[in-house]
Protein backbone atom coordinates (compact mmCIF):
# COMPACT_ATOMS: atom_id res chain seq x y z
CA UNK A 1 0.00 0.00 0.00
CA UNK A 2 2.58 2.35 0.65
CA UNK A 3 4.36 1.54 -2.72
CA UNK A 4 0.67 2.80 -4.32
CA UNK A 5 0.77 5.58 -2.22
CA UNK A 6 3.73 6.90 -3.31
CA UNK A 7 3.56 5.98 -7.11
CA UNK A 8 -0.02 8.04 -6.82
CA UNK A 9 1.98 11.15 -5.42
CA UNK A 10 4.13 11.02 -8.25
CA UNK A 11 1.91 10.59 -10.98
CA UNK A 12 0.22 13.80 -9.80
CA UNK A 13 3.43 15.83 -9.76
CA UNK A 14 3.51 14.53 -13.23
CA UNK A 15 0.05 15.44 -13.98
CA UNK A 16 0.84 19.11 -13.35
CA UNK A 17 4.02 19.06 -14.75
CA UNK A 18 2.50 17.83 -18.49
CA UNK A 19 -0.38 19.62 -18.37
CA UNK A 20 2.18 23.14 -17.86
CA UNK A 21 3.58 21.66 -21.12
CA UNK A 22 0.88 21.87 -23.61
CA UNK A 23 0.31 20.87 -27.16
CA UNK A 24 0.26 24.28 -28.03
CA UNK A 25 4.15 26.32 -29.18
CA UNK A 26 5.57 23.27 -27.60
CA UNK A 27 8.66 23.28 -29.90
CA UNK A 28 9.95 26.62 -28.20
CA UNK A 29 13.94 25.99 -28.11
CA UNK A 30 14.87 24.70 -25.17
CA UNK A 31 18.65 25.57 -23.68
CA UNK A 32 20.65 22.61 -24.37
CA UNK A 33 21.40 21.91 -20.92
CA UNK A 34 18.46 21.13 -19.90
CA UNK A 35 15.84 20.10 -23.16
CA UNK A 36 16.97 16.03 -22.19
CA UNK A 37 17.16 16.93 -18.18
CA UNK A 38 15.99 13.25 -16.09
CA UNK A 39 12.99 14.12 -14.27
CA UNK A 40 10.71 11.77 -12.81
CA UNK A 41 7.59 10.41 -14.46
CA UNK A 42 4.90 7.85 -14.60
CA UNK A 43 6.93 5.21 -12.80
CA UNK A 44 5.65 1.31 -11.08
CA UNK A 45 5.60 0.66 -7.85
CA UNK A 46 8.53 -0.17 -5.84
CA UNK A 47 6.99 -3.28 -4.66
CA UNK A 48 7.46 -5.56 -8.04
CA UNK A 49 6.73 -5.94 -11.84
CA UNK A 50 3.41 -7.78 -9.89
CA UNK A 51 2.56 -4.13 -8.51
CA UNK A 52 3.72 -2.62 -11.73
CA UNK A 53 1.21 -4.50 -13.92
CA UNK A 54 -1.61 -4.03 -11.26
CA UNK A 55 -0.33 0.28 -12.23
CA UNK A 56 0.10 0.24 -15.46
CA UNK A 57 -2.73 -2.40 -16.49
CA UNK A 58 -3.32 -4.98 -19.15
CA UNK A 59 -5.64 -3.03 -21.19
CA UNK A 60 -6.09 -4.39 -24.53
CA UNK A 61 -5.32 -1.99 -26.98
CA UNK A 62 -4.94 -2.37 -30.67
CA UNK A 63 -1.93 -1.66 -32.80
CA UNK A 64 -1.78 -0.26 -36.06
CA UNK A 65 -1.65 -3.77 -37.74
CA UNK A 66 -4.66 -4.62 -35.99
CA UNK A 67 -3.36 -6.75 -33.20
CA UNK A 68 -4.63 -7.21 -29.70
CA UNK A 69 -2.17 -6.20 -26.98
CA UNK A 70 -2.23 -6.25 -23.27
CA UNK A 71 -0.50 -2.66 -22.11
CA UNK A 72 1.61 -4.18 -19.67
CA UNK A 73 2.32 -7.18 -20.50
CA UNK A 74 2.58 -7.02 -24.33
CA UNK A 75 3.82 -3.70 -24.41
CA UNK A 76 5.65 -2.50 -21.63
CA UNK A 77 7.19 -5.72 -19.61
CA UNK A 78 11.18 -6.34 -19.57
CA UNK A 79 11.55 -3.48 -22.56
CA UNK A 80 13.14 -0.26 -22.74
CA UNK A 81 9.98 2.17 -23.70
CA UNK A 82 9.81 5.37 -25.16
CA UNK A 83 6.15 6.51 -25.38
CA UNK A 84 4.48 10.00 -26.84
CA UNK A 85 1.20 10.60 -27.35
CA UNK A 86 -0.27 11.97 -30.63
CA UNK A 87 -3.79 12.16 -32.96
CA UNK A 88 -2.95 11.57 -36.56
CA UNK A 89 -5.38 15.18 -37.69
CA UNK A 90 -2.77 16.99 -35.68
CA UNK A 91 -0.79 19.23 -38.59
CA UNK A 92 1.55 20.37 -36.47
CA UNK A 93 2.97 19.15 -33.40
CA UNK A 94 2.32 14.88 -33.90
CA UNK A 95 4.05 14.90 -37.32
CA UNK A 96 6.74 16.97 -36.24
CA UNK A 97 7.57 15.21 -32.95
CA UNK A 98 7.15 11.69 -35.15
CA UNK A 99 9.83 12.39 -37.57
CA UNK A 100 12.16 13.76 -34.90
CA UNK A 101 12.14 10.28 -33.19
CA UNK A 102 12.08 8.81 -36.47
CA UNK A 103 15.65 10.29 -36.25
CA UNK A 104 16.05 9.11 -32.84
CA UNK A 105 15.62 5.38 -34.31
CA UNK A 106 18.43 6.48 -37.31
CA UNK A 107 20.81 7.66 -34.52
CA UNK A 108 20.47 4.43 -32.44
CA UNK A 109 21.08 2.52 -35.40
CA UNK A 110 21.23 -1.30 -35.13
CA UNK A 111 20.77 -0.68 -31.32
CA UNK A 112 17.30 0.36 -31.76
CA UNK A 113 16.08 -2.99 -31.99
CA UNK A 114 15.87 -3.57 -28.27
CA UNK A 115 14.65 -0.07 -27.43
CA UNK A 116 10.53 -0.01 -28.04
CA UNK A 117 8.58 3.10 -28.88
CA UNK A 118 4.91 3.71 -28.10
CA UNK A 119 2.71 6.44 -29.71
CA UNK A 120 -0.73 6.14 -28.15
CA UNK A 121 -3.68 8.33 -29.74
CA UNK A 122 -5.09 10.43 -27.91
CA UNK A 123 -8.10 10.48 -30.35
CA UNK A 124 -9.48 6.91 -30.43
CA UNK A 125 -12.75 7.47 -31.57
CA UNK A 126 -11.36 8.57 -34.89
CA UNK A 127 -7.79 6.79 -34.96
CA UNK A 128 -8.61 3.41 -35.84
CA UNK A 129 -5.74 0.70 -36.12
CA UNK A 130 -6.31 1.26 -39.94
CA UNK A 131 -5.59 5.39 -39.80
CA UNK A 132 -2.84 4.42 -37.49
CA UNK A 133 -1.45 2.46 -40.21
CA UNK A 134 -1.98 5.35 -42.52
CA UNK A 135 -0.04 7.71 -40.50
CA UNK A 136 3.05 5.27 -39.79
CA UNK A 137 2.90 4.95 -43.99
CA UNK A 138 2.65 8.82 -44.50
CA UNK A 139 5.67 9.07 -41.70
CA UNK A 140 7.60 6.42 -42.52
CA UNK A 141 7.66 4.67 -39.04
CA UNK A 142 5.79 1.92 -39.87
CA UNK A 143 8.72 -0.90 -38.12
CA UNK A 144 8.15 -4.07 -35.85
CA UNK A 145 9.60 -2.12 -32.48
CA UNK A 146 7.54 1.28 -32.86
CA UNK A 147 3.75 0.57 -31.53
CA UNK A 148 1.11 2.80 -32.36
CA UNK A 149 -1.91 1.85 -29.90
CA UNK A 150 -5.28 2.77 -30.17
CA UNK A 151 -8.86 1.30 -28.43
CA UNK A 152 -12.15 2.64 -27.32
CA UNK A 153 -12.68 6.20 -25.32
CA UNK A 154 -12.64 4.26 -21.54
CA UNK A 155 -9.42 1.78 -22.44
CA UNK A 156 -7.45 4.83 -23.70
CA UNK A 157 -8.35 7.27 -20.52
CA UNK A 158 -7.35 4.59 -18.24
CA UNK A 159 -4.11 3.69 -20.10
CA UNK A 160 -3.64 7.56 -20.81
CA UNK A 161 -4.14 8.20 -17.33
CA UNK A 162 -1.61 5.87 -16.07
CA UNK A 163 1.36 7.94 -17.37
CA UNK A 164 0.42 11.18 -16.01
CA UNK A 165 -2.14 12.44 -19.38
CA UNK A 166 -5.49 13.69 -18.50
CA UNK A 167 -6.81 14.24 -22.02
CA UNK A 168 -10.10 16.89 -22.24
CA UNK A 169 -9.72 16.99 -25.52
CA UNK A 170 -7.03 15.23 -28.27
CA UNK A 171 -5.21 18.76 -28.69
CA UNK A 172 -4.59 18.98 -25.21
CA UNK A 173 -2.33 15.88 -24.65
CA UNK A 174 1.16 16.67 -23.01
CA UNK A 175 4.25 16.41 -26.06
CA UNK A 176 6.32 15.01 -23.25
CA UNK A 177 8.90 12.05 -24.17
CA UNK A 178 8.43 9.49 -21.27
CA UNK A 179 11.54 7.00 -21.21
CA UNK A 180 11.86 4.09 -19.00
CA UNK A 181 13.78 0.94 -17.81
CA UNK A 182 10.46 -1.35 -17.36
CA UNK A 183 12.26 -4.01 -15.59
CA UNK A 184 14.70 -1.79 -13.48
CA UNK A 185 11.74 0.85 -12.43
CA UNK A 186 14.35 3.90 -14.01
CA UNK A 187 11.83 6.53 -16.07
CA UNK A 188 12.77 10.10 -16.87
CA UNK A 189 11.11 13.07 -19.36
CA UNK A 190 12.76 14.67 -22.00
CA UNK A 191 11.06 17.47 -23.66
CA UNK A 192 10.41 16.77 -27.54
CA UNK A 193 12.77 19.70 -28.35
CA UNK A 194 15.85 17.93 -27.20
CA UNK A 195 18.26 16.66 -30.05
CA UNK A 196 17.65 13.91 -31.35
CA UNK A 197 20.87 12.52 -30.51
CA UNK A 198 20.48 13.33 -26.74
CA UNK A 199 17.15 11.68 -26.58
CA UNK A 200 19.19 8.23 -28.42
CA UNK A 201 21.96 8.54 -25.53
CA UNK A 202 19.49 8.76 -22.87
CA UNK A 203 17.92 5.57 -24.40
CA UNK A 204 20.93 3.89 -24.81
CA UNK A 205 22.03 4.63 -21.19
CA UNK A 206 18.68 3.19 -20.04
CA UNK A 207 19.58 -0.07 -22.49
CA UNK A 208 23.49 -0.92 -20.70
CA UNK A 209 22.95 -3.47 -18.06
CA UNK A 210 23.01 -2.42 -14.58
CA UNK A 211 26.16 -3.45 -13.96
CA UNK A 212 27.64 -1.15 -16.65
CA UNK A 213 25.45 2.27 -16.03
Amino acid sequence: MKALALIFVTLCFCVISFLAFSHEGHLQQAPASDAAAPATAAAPPAGGTRDAKTWFTDTELQDQNGNTLRFYSDALQNRVVLLNVIFTSCNDACPLITQKLKQVREVLGDKADGITFISLTSDPLRDTPAVLKAYTLKQGVDGPHWLFLTGDKAQMDLVLGRIGQIVPTPEQHSTQLIVGDVANKRWSKIRPDAPAAAIAQRLQLLAMPVAER
